[in-house]
């Protein structure tokens, strides 16, 4: 009998290109996205592909094969790199993203079960209890609080609890997308090539059909946030280098496939979107929202197919509610699924890879392989922070921009953070780096410059827009989450120094 060798399958060009695809693309973002701005939006990001997406994904990749033996991810990159302070306040703000993301989505995971339940979306409506004065965010926010009660429970019971709960969601997400892209194609077909959101020459994908940000340039820059948020989560390339088959030519090919793939993928969504949502009829409705606006469109989706093909008013009705019921369903799973790895993964990383006597204390201390402590004192500055938003006297809609203006700033503002740190990176040549796209110093300080500036300047029109329109409270909130994060982190750094220095 022959000896069976056993042997670690190295990912090809097109492997590659999948699992980048997967980490970052987000189904969301499409509907999101011609919400905002129409078809305008996808120049922003094939722009932020080419100015973010493709230089940072390769720091990361350089980053990720030069600490592929430290288990503290970014936190040991960058203190490596520029020292333990700063690694410390950058990967805390990065940590700090994820609890707003939180306050988000523990809001928002409403809708898509408003939707499979009665195939729309009813949460403008609810009111606990009967109680007038409990409507609309104020519900969504005692909800969402009972939420993050229960999922912290589960998750704190370790991780054979979590992933029977992770386990679910991604083929429903990959079936929204084939949904979408071949009920749109079926739409086209059915109303002969005629869309029902028009183009009419290029000010169609230059300008919002949104009158209140049409022609402002303001607009269009705070838009970028939009789409570098989208393309969040390829840190996740850093430790691919080295499960890639001939990593100097397969690896950069693959980050700008998947740069070009996603982007043309995003790119894509929002026009067939457009294919079958007119955004004056459909879109421009006091009911719609930031945070209902892709169940909006994907219910539009069955009603226009019923209507493409000649079906009744009432057929058509009847289709919009099943496919967003359908939908509802996905994304209640897939949102499921992922608050239950972030309510820990996070959280857990930061505390291992950083030094135990940072974090005051029981919370360094593990249990069932979980930071329980620290993750019921995440549960509490969560449920601290969706009362405040909740019950600040704001409108559905508007309680909706907050949220996701709260989480776009936050999760991309420690990028920048990240890319500042390769420059100290590159520069110091005691750090051995296996793996090089960047070839000299000079280019990777002018594509660190790029990236950082891409990414602040983005994220300071994004803060400052909604202060241009008198919308006070959301500029507050935008700058309030990483303002306080930061002084967290910088307290907690200083009181370490003070315990070192004391022993």
């Amino acid at each position: 009998m022959s000896k069976k060798i056993k042997h670690t399958k190295k990912l090809t060009l097109v492997s590659l290109v999948l699992m980048i695809f997967t980490s970052v693309y987000g189904f969301n973002n499409m509907p999101r996205s011609f919400y905002i701005m129409g078809y305008a939006a996808i120049p922003w990001y094939i722009l932020s592909g080419l100015a973010f997406f493709v230089p940072f994904a390769f720091m990361m990749a350089e980053f990720g094969t030069a600490f592929r033996n430290e288990k503290g991810g970014i936190y040991s990159w960058m203190s490596k790199s520029v020292g333990p302070k700063f690694a410390f306040m950058a990967t805390f703000m990065w940590y700090s993203s994820y609890v707003v993301w939180m306050v988000n989505v523990a809001s928002g995971v409403w809708i898509p079960i408003s939707n499979a339940l009665f195939g729309k979306d009813t949460t403008q409506s609810w009111a606990l209890f009967g109680m007038t004065g409990l409507t609309g965010p104020k519900t969504l926010g005692i909800l969402a609080v009972l939420w993050i009660i229960f999922v912290t429970v589960m998750s704190t019971k370790g991780l054979e609890s979590i992933k029977k709960f992770t386990s679910v969601g991604g083929t429903a997400v990959v079936a929204a997308n084939v949904l979408l892209f071949v009920g749109a194609i079926l739409v086209l077909i059915g109303n002969h090539g005629q869309l029902a959101q028009p183009v009419v020459g290029l000010s169609s994908f230059t300008q919002s059909p949104d009158p209140a940000a049409s022609g402002s340039m303001v607009s269009a820059f705070a838009f970028i946030v939009f789409a570098i948020f989208a393309y969040g989560g390829i840190e996740v390339v850093g430790g691919l280098v080295d499960e890639t088959e001939n990593p100097e030519k397969t690896f950069p090919k693959g980050i700008v496939l998947s740069a070009a793939v996603i982007s043309i993928g995003y790119s894509l969504g929002i026009f067939l979107v457009g294919v079958f949502t007119n955004w004056a009829s459909v879109m421009n409705i006091k009911s719609v929202n930031l945070g209902n606006a892709s169940y909006v469109v994907m219910g539009n989706l069955g009603y226009a197919l019923g209507d493409a093909f000649g079906a009744s008013q009432a057929t058509s009705i009847a289709m919009s509610h099943g496919v967003a019921r359908f939908f509802g369903f996905s994304m209640f799973l897939t949102l499921t699924g992922a608050f239950f790895a972030l309510m820990f993964s996070p959280l857990k990383q930061i505390i291992e890879g950083t030094p135990p006597k940072l974090w005051p204390g029981k919370m360094a201390e593990m249990k069932n392989g979980m930071p329980q402590n620290a993750m019921w004192v995440q549960a509490a500055v969560v449920c601290v922070m969706i009362v405040l938003i909740a019950f600040g006297g704001s409108s559905m809609k508007k309680f909706f921009v907050i949220l996701v203006s709260m989480t776009n700033v936050a999760m991309t503002i420690p990028y920048m953070f990240i890319a500042y740190a390769f420059i100290p990176f590159k520069k110091n040549k005691d750090i051995i780096k296996p793996f090089e796209m960047f070839k000299t110093y000079k280019s990777a300080v002018v594509w660190t410059i790029v990236v950082i500036f891409t990414v602040g300047f983005a994220n300071f029109f994004s803060i400052l827009q909604p202060a241009l329109t008198g919308d006070i409270k959301t500029t507050i909130w935008s700058i309030a989450g990483p303002v306080f994060f930061a002084l967290v982190a910088f307290l907690m750094y200083r009181s370490y120094e003070k315990k070192c220095v004391k022993n």
